[in-house]
């Protein structure tokens, strides 16, 4: 599995976010077809996983916490939906 940053991409996406939430960041990752897009605030930092034509595997999830937030499941919060996973950690002060 590779992230590729695709921020560039979803201009739209980002300037939305960081105009109506509480963000700082917001990244967009493609991880083949599923879309990974990360947010940090002073609060959390948060990745959602996308994909329109299947379900969010089990191994891209893990992807991500081992890559983006170098985490492990215990130390997440996951809220699952349809083709979407939520995953949100908090900032430590």
């Amino acid at each position: 599995m590779k992230l590729i940053d695709v921020t560039n991409n979803h201009s739209e996406l980002v300037i939305e976010q960081l105009e109506n939430t509480n963000a700082n960041f917001i990244k967009v990752f493609s991880l083949g077809p599923t879309t990974v897009i990360c947010s940090g605030s002073s609060n959390s930092k948060d990745i959602i996983l996308l994909n329109k034509s299947r379900t969010i595997k089990k191994s891209e999830i893990n992807f991500v916490l081992k890559n983006i937030l170098d985490t492990t499941l215990d130390n997440v919060e996951i809220i699952y939906a349809p083709n979407i996973v939520e995953l949100s950690i908090p900032v430590e002060d």
